[in-house]
């Protein structure tokens, strides 16, 4: 049996995507097992021992196009796969696993063309994405009845990139990352400051993590700070690396997020414009959620670039106190 799992969306998704890993090896253990994703997502499930390799789909530039679609559809066809879980619901994955000709696809009832599945399952909106991606597997059995955790493998310190590796400090650290894709998902870089000073003051070392993206935020929190800033200095094998040696994430709703639930890190994950209802929160981790109820959250499932109501409340009436607070239940300190 030779399967392919297909997930070709955001960072984050893909770990959550993870547990569909172990939970059909658990159906199939003598099986081949491949995964699809973007380039960039590759680097998450590359070292997975439970994958015979990865396939990167660079849909946006490489593969773009119905050129680029019919050639990784020919490439897919070749390598004779006898099974396709489609995680991903864009049209552009449902008529690639077709034109495939893989003899058996399996995709979720709202995903593009969901006709072209020979089997489609349901998805439960009130349930963790992680069960919601489970649900794939419902052939077999109930989400419930698969282990369920999210699998991430850190890369030896050998393979981390050299300025990573000259930087990182040996005394215990706390991985703070200030930014998020959405801008309403960002509790205000003066709070991100204030507990970079106060995890100092209790003798950790803080150590700023991102994207290219977040790098303004991040040089606003490190303004004045004795802090170590890798937003944008790291590959996603080497944050991985990063955040695996942390004693405790702090960060929004996020990817990171996900990365450290999937290694286990204590987490303090400051929800603004979105929320746990949503379904992307920690997930069986050491974890704490700071959020300001109010009846506007959750405004969108990804956050807004500008407040709809105008008055950032989400973002900026998070109260510093309840983050320390936070930090302190997660690392028990008296």
């Amino acid at each position: 049996m030779k399967i392919l799992i297909v997930q070709t969306s955001f960072l984050g998704d893909t770990i959550l995507s993870t547990p569909v890993v172990g939970g059909i090896k658990q159906v199939y253990p003598d099986a081949e097992l491949w995964m699809m994703t973007t380039p960039l997502s590759s680097q998450l499930v590359m070292r997975d021992p439970l994958l015979a390799g990865v396939i990167p789909f660079d849909k946006r530039k490489k593969d773009a196009g119905f050129k680029g679609l019919f050639a990784m559809a020919e490439r897919i066809r070749n390598m004779k796969f006898d099974l396709a879980l489609a995680l991903h619901r864009s049209y552009r994955t449902s008529a690639l696993l077709w034109l495939a000709k893989i003899p058996m696809r399996i995709g979720f009832k709202t995903a593009d063309l969901s006709f072209l599945y020979h089997k489609t399952f349901s998805r439960d909106p009130a349930e963790h994405d992680v069960i919601r991606n489970l649900a794939i597997l419902k052939n077999w059995g109930p989400p419930a009845s698969f282990q369920g955790d999210m699998r991430l493998f850190a890369p030896d310190i050998s393979e981390i990139g050299e300025a990573t590796r000259t930087t990182l400090p040996v005394s215990p650290y706390a991985v703070v990352c200030p930014g998020s894709v959405g801008k309403t998902k960002r509790w205000h870089p003066e709070g991100f400051k204030k507990t970079a000073r106060y995890l100092m003051d209790k003798g950790y070392r803080v150590v700023l993590l991102g994207g290219q993206d977040d790098v303004p935020v991040s040089r606003e929190v490190a303004e004045g700070l004795d802090v170590i800033d890798l937003s944008g200095k790291t590959s996603i094998s080497d944050a991985i690396y990063v955040v695996q040696q942390a004693k405790l994430m702090v960060c929004n709703d996020s990817m990171t997020l996900h990365m450290a639930s999937a290694l286990k890190i204590p987490t303090v994950a400051i929800f603004c414009a979105t929320t746990t209802d949503l379904g992307f929160g920690p997930w069986r981790n050491n974890s704490r959620i700071v959020e300001k109820k109010l009846d506007c959250r959750p405004c969108n499932h990804h956050g807004r670039r500008h407040c709809p109501a105008g008055t950032y409340a989400c973002m900026n009436e998070v109260d510093f106190n309840d983050v320390t607070s936070a930090i302190n239940a997660v690392l028990e300190i008296v």
